[in-house]
């Protein structure tokens, strides 16, 4: 079992904290709660223009009603597409076989979800605007509206999340003895 361990990718890589060893499960725990909240803040948004009526700026979710400002922070917004792409990094050595290539598909997404995030932070602070916009606008938005772009990029990014969770708690024998981390299945 020893040699397992010091031969495996996810030691060899030198992660903080056991974070791909012993404490995977944890911390693939703690990343689902946050994303799972951020999807509660989209869908409430979602209903509250599609079924109660309301218009976009109106619809503000759940932490939006009380703190109004909060939904036009853009350092909000990119400070969670930090935080969802330091989470798809960071996790990614505790993942193997067909896990580690849905984990990689949605960190490649959520790499380019951080960029589009990035360039509407960096036209709020700098006041000029992509395409002669009146606001922050990034490349997708060009041709999507904000909220249906928001939900296409957690959706484009959730479910290879989706995939490669379901394949790491349930890995083939070959990915089960490749595992190092808490999430592998006790031998039967």
């Amino acid at each position: 079992m020893s040699n397992l361990v010091e031969s495996s990718p996810a030691t060899r890589t030198g992660r903080p904290w056991g974070l791909n060893g012993r404490h995977h499960r944890a911390a693939l725990s703690v990343f689902m709660v946050i994303v799972l909240a951020h999807w509660a803040e989209h869908l409430t948004q979602a209903y509250q223009i599609w079924v109660l009526g309301w218009t976009p700026p109106q619809a503000r979710g759940v932490l939006g009603m009380p703190f109004p400002w909060l939904i036009k922070s853009e350092w909000l917004h990119y400070g969670y597409a930090i935080v969802m792409l330091v989470f798809l990094f960071l996790l990614r050595p505790g993942f193997v076989g067909r896990s580690r290539t849905w984990w990689t598909v949605a960190l490649a997404i959520q790499f380019w979800h951080h960029i589009e995030h990035f360039l509407l932070l960096v036209q709020a602070q700098s006041g000029h605007f992509l395409a002669g916009r009146t606001v922050p606008t990034s490349i997708l938005q060009l041709v999507l509206p904000r909220v249906e772009l928001h939900l296409f990029y957690n959706t484009v990014v959730f479910l290879p999340m989706v995939v490669a969770m379901y394949y790491h708690l349930r890995p083939s024998r070959a990915e089960s003895r490749n595992m190092i981390c808490s999430c592998r299945p006790l031998p039967a």
